[in-house]
């Protein structure tokens, strides 16, 4: 992760590395703090750890900023998800589907916790990330430059498949249990929903996105 932070022109404050690093990813050109194992250990949020951990600049980006990155592309829209494993995922498997960035909105869990950097496996230092209050305010900003929006529900008539995903489309994916608030359900362009068998009511909210996110047309 380091490395790919390097690689992508993120901003580092600070390196630190345990005493036992044996430097396999080639940053022997950076200047580290070295730590004790046992100091290392108790920082480190892993039990397995690589033995570097990092402290790096968020990217912060402003929404004209964010949607001249995105051109026609599609974005992701995460309202209120929770889980770190999911929003991570989510993250990651936009960027594998071709998405353009991803709109956070208020009450999602923390894009940066160590939890969501590891499952996005380096998504965030090249995914723009833009965060924003309201649905309202997503909504209209979303619509103003251009996107059709997209919400995915399990109790949606249409199914994914119907709808033209290829470009300019925000798809939004909701809280893991109470799904996407009303209010984006009410101001979408067209709901969808993914068929399932009839003893399953619902998927995992990343395995959802991901396969709305690979839909093609």
């Amino acid at each position: 992760m380091v490395a790919e932070a390097l690689k992508h022109g993120v901003e580092i404050e600070s390196i630190f590395i345990s005493e036992d690093y044996s430097d396999p990813d080639g940053l022997h050109y950076l200047k580290p703090y070295i730590l004790s194992n046992k100091l290392f250990n108790n920082i480190s949020q892993t039990e397995t750890s690589r033995g570097i951990a990092a402290v790096v600049r968020k990217r912060e980006y402003g929404i004209d900023e964010f949607f001249e990155c995105c051109g026609d592309g599609n974005v992701i829209v995460l309202d209120r998800l929770q889980d770190p494993g999911n929003i991570g995922t989510v993250i990651r498997t936009a960027e594998a589907a071709g998405y353009k960035g991803a709109v956070i909105l208020k009450g999602t869990g923390d894009v940066y916790s160590p939890k969501v950097v590891r499952a996005a496996a380096g998504s965030l230092f090249r995914l723009p990330v833009l965060f924003l209050d309201t649905p309202d305010e997503a909504l209209g900003i979303v619509r103003a430059h251009g996107k059709k929006i997209v919400c995915a529900c399990p109790d949606a008539l249409t199914f994914y498949y119907d709808v033209d995903l290829s470009s300019n489309t925000a798809l939004i994916i909701g809280n893991e249990g109470n799904g996407i608030c009303s209010r984006f359900i009410e101001g979408s362009d067209a709901v969808v929903t993914i068929p399932m068998d009839k003893n399953v009511d619902s998927l995992n909210a990343a395995v959802a996105a991901g396969i709305i996110m690979f839909a093609k047309r």
